[in-house]
């Protein structure tokens, strides 16, 4: 009775918690749409019908910022927003996030890799990015160093250190597979990793 119960809450726990935070966030956005069509005068309207209204602003923003004066608009509003220490650090990291889910177009830069620790074993890691700060490269010692993540198990937070390219074993794993491994602490293993010769 137990295994049986437990079997049906590990396959519809995911499912249902999936379908429940996507269903939250559409009702949010039509929330949202239907607002601002009440703010001119159109109440009694089906649902669905606010989140197209937020679908179809997004998308003529995005069409928007494909014309250089709105873009250097933005830039200049961004910029001074960008003077409020709280709202620097708050907007900092928001569109960091951001400019990791948008990378079409761009080469992945997030590579996995195995680092070696003291004890002979070894942690999963990403390099995040090939250049290091100016600033940290010069305080370092000489050598090729670059950012790598190690991702902690059930969190979305993760230490970033700095580590000489050599001492990298790079692994022919993608960075979703890799972060799914970390972020649940080696349960998903949907991808056998393959380091690279």
């Amino acid at each position: 009775m137990k295994k049986t119960l437990t079997r049906g809450l590990m396959n519809l726990l995911p499912m249902v918690l999936s379908l429940w935070l996507f269903w939250s966030l559409f009702i949010s956005l039509d929330g949202l749409g239907r607002l601002l069509f009440a703010l001119v005068g159109l109440d009694e309207l089906y649902i669905g019908a606010g989140f197209m209204l937020v679908a179809v602003i997004v998308f003529i923003a995005g069409l928007l910022f494909s014309v250089s004066p709105i873009v250097w608009l933005y830039g200049w509003l961004e910029r001074q927003l960008m003077k409020f220490p709280l709202f620097k650090s708050v907007y900092g990291s928001i569109r960091d996030i951001a400019g990791l889910m948008n990378r079409d177009g761009k080469p992945k830069t997030q590579k996995t890799v195995l680092v070696k620790q003291a004890n002979g074993g070894y942690v999963v890691g990403f390099i995040m990015s090939d250049e290091t700060p100016s600033p940290l490269t010069q305080a370092l010692p000489e050598g090729d160093w670059v950012p790598v993540l190690f991702q902690l198990s059930y969190q979305m937070a993760g230490v970033t250190t700095l580590v000489k390219r050599e001492e990298l074993i790079a692994v022919d794993w993608s960075f979703e597979d890799a972060m799914r491994f970390n972020l649940t602490a080696g349960i998903s293993t949907s991808n056998k990793a393959k380091p690279k010769n």
